[in-house]
């Protein structure tokens, strides 16, 4: 009993030893360690911000859309595009094609590559894939599309099965 004492006491002192010795390191690895956080949360909040700036853009496309104001709505479409956020540059790429508010077929190819590349989650990077074979379905580029399809049956895609339904018409 007196050992577990006096080793408790012993551990004691020698971490406030350790913590004398080594108090200028303590602070700095908590002011980092502060920094980090307000950091993290500053980075955080300006994200969503963008966020919430582009779901009003994405909005306001939608209004000019609607009234017939294409020419505007197709501008901050592809702003939304290149913007490169997960969820609404797909939705404006999708409303271009969907109203055929770009006829230039390079250009949409070119939105295409850029969602692509900006997309690091394999499930939405298939899904682009699998609607960019659809556009070259529509388009009557029915080789680009199968070998698109395909590719997403090789790599044992979630939309394999789609993929398989659209490749077997």
């Amino acid at each position: 009993m007196e050992e577990k004492l006096e080793d408790k006491i012993d551990f004691k002192n020698k971490f406030i030893k350790f913590y004398h010795s080594n108090k200028v390191k303590f602070i700095i690895f908590f002011f980092i360690l502060i920094l980090i956080v307000i950091a993290i949360f500053i980075i955080k909040q300006i994200n969503e911000s963008k966020n919430i700036t582009l779901a009003e853009k994405y909005v306001q496309a939608e209004i000019l859309l609607s009234s017939n104001k294409n020419e505007k709505a197709k501008q901050l479409y592809e702003e939304i595009i290149l913007s490169k956020n997960k969820f609404y540059s797909i939705l404006a790429l999708n409303t271009i094609i969907e109203k055929d508010l770009i006829s230039d077929k390079k250009k949409i190819i070119e939105y295409f590559s850029t969602l692509e590349k900006s997309t690091s989650n394999k499930d939405n990077k298939d899904l682009i894939i699998l609607k960019k074979a659809l556009y070259f379905l529509k388009e009557s580029n029915t080789q680009e599309s199968k070998i698109l399809l395909t590719n997403l049956i090789e790599n044992n895609s979630n939309l394999k099965k789609i993929a398989q339904e659209l490749l077997d018409k």
